[in-house]
């Protein structure tokens, strides 16, 4: 198996808040989130990170066989950390709630540091158009397992 790209610089793991785009593969490339049930699960765990001050989302889209997301550590935590808590949240709650056997993640993630706004503007572009180019769906706004879907229905809500 290769390793996965890692990307941050040793000067940066210190810097007080730090930004990052990653990425994290369901084992062997399972369709893990094709389901609404998992899909939402996922977004649980993320929603619970935020709620609880561990991260900072930007974005994120919750693919059928992956994730990407736009995070924000602050200077306690490190982005494998935060990593490890997403992922292991996710895995145990996949598990004890919903009866999963086996792996649910590949080991490890990439991860490109972001350190302006045109590398963020970019990075979002990046994973709205994801479901696109992967033909899930015709426009961005139609796929609802993404960060702005979920800002769409809380505003109409709200």
């Amino acid at each position: 198996m290769t390793k996965p790209a890692r990307n941050g610089s040793p000067e940066e793991i210190a810097r007080a808040k730090r930004t990052f785009f990653t990425s994290t593969r369901a084992h062997l490339g399972r369709r893990v989130f094709q389901s609404d049930r998992n899909a939402n699960l996922m977004i649980e765990v993320l929603r619970s990170c935020v709620a609880r001050h561990e991260l900072h989302l930007h974005d994120f889209v919750v693919m059928p066989d992956h994730v990407h997301l736009l995070i924000t550590v602050d200077g306690q935590m490190t982005i494998e950390k935060a990593m490890q808590l997403i992922k292991g949240r996710f895995s145990y709650r996949l598990k004890k709630e919903l009866g999963y056997l086996g792996e649910v993640w590949q080991r490890g993630f990439s991860e490109v540091s972001v350190y302006d706004e045109s590398s963020l503007k970019a990075h979002r572009e990046y994973i709205a158009q994801n479901p696109v180019r992967a033909g899930l769906v015709n426009s961005s706004e139609e796929y609802p397992y993404c960060f702005t879907s979920l800002a769409r229905k809380k505003a109409a809500s709200g």
